[in-house]
């Protein structure tokens, strides 16, 4: 026998029921201002924004060249290596960006982070990122004036650098990130380019670079747990090897990368 719920008219009832309460419902201007911001901290972060890392292997083919890196296991001690000086040498100016996401604050930082950097290829990697992203980002989210009023007023002045790690907290500050994400942000991004380096370096197929951008996934959340929230004045290089190689990539013969 059948249940009185489980009638043609029972299921039917429930069935409008349920469409009325969705019919109802009606999202907010506030719920839909927050979902349009979803979209645009997700573009931030997405590889198809033109901002020029992909140039770049954070000394990942110097490290192949000179027999450092010479398999997977290599491949996933340098992404922590990478990360963990990541964290201790460039989180700080991120953070401190993303606090206050104003040009005066970003000014200071940017030429603090010129004075702190005394490796010439990665000091040039970071300007041509940073560079790279405020063109982007002023082009593509027009609707945030703070942008527009930066490229017009520093792109092409000599008192600022435009140095990547200040120009990415300040750009996701200003577009609503908070800044533990910010920080978790700029550490996925630099492990994702490492990672990209080394599919086009052949070190390592897209697939398994994806299984092991995953297995280091919480050895970078260690290192963003060990080093957020820091101010600029704590600042260190934990990497020294890291950042010779670095300087070495200038002198190579032959080479695919930037840096």
């Amino acid at each position: 026998m059948l249940m009185e719920s489980d009638s043609p008219v029972s299921k039917k009832s429930r069935l409008v029921h349920s469409v009325d309460c969705t019919m109802e419902e009606a999202p907010s201007n506030a719920v839909g201002m927050n979902q349009s911001l979803h979209w645009t901290q997700w573009q931030i972060l997405d590889s198809i924004l033109p901002t020029g890392g992909f140039a770049h292997s954070y000394g990942l083919e110097a490290a192949m060249q000179s027999r450092m890196v010479n398999n997977q296991e290599d491949l996933r001690s340098f992404v922590i290596q990478v990360l963990e000086n990541t964290g201790s040498l460039l989180l700080p100016f991120v953070y401190c960006a993303s606090k206050s996401p104003d040009a005066a604050a970003w000014v200071r930082l940017d030429q603090l982070l010129e004075a702190t950097l005394t490796n010439e290829v990665s000091r040039k990697a970071s300007t041509s990122q940073g560079s790279a992203l405020l063109r982007v980002a002023a082009s593509v989210f027009t609707e945030i004036q703070a942008l527009q009023d930066l490229r017009q007023t520093f792109l092409g002045s000599k008192s600022v650098s435009f140095h990547h790690a200040p120009i990415f907290g300040l750009i996701c500050g200003l577009v609503g990130f908070d800044s533990e994400m910010t920080q978790r942000a700029y550490m996925f991004v630099t492990m994702r380019d490492v990672f990209s380096a080394a599919t086009r370096l052949n070190l390592i197929g897209p697939l398994a670079a994806s299984v092991l951008q995953h297995q280091v996934a919480p050895d970078a959340e260690r290192m963003l747990q060990k080093w957020r929230d820091r101010d600029v004045a704590e600042a260190s290089q934990t990497a020294p090897v890291l950042d010779a190689l670095q300087g070495c990539h200038a002198y190579m013969f032959s080479r695919l990368f930037c840096s």
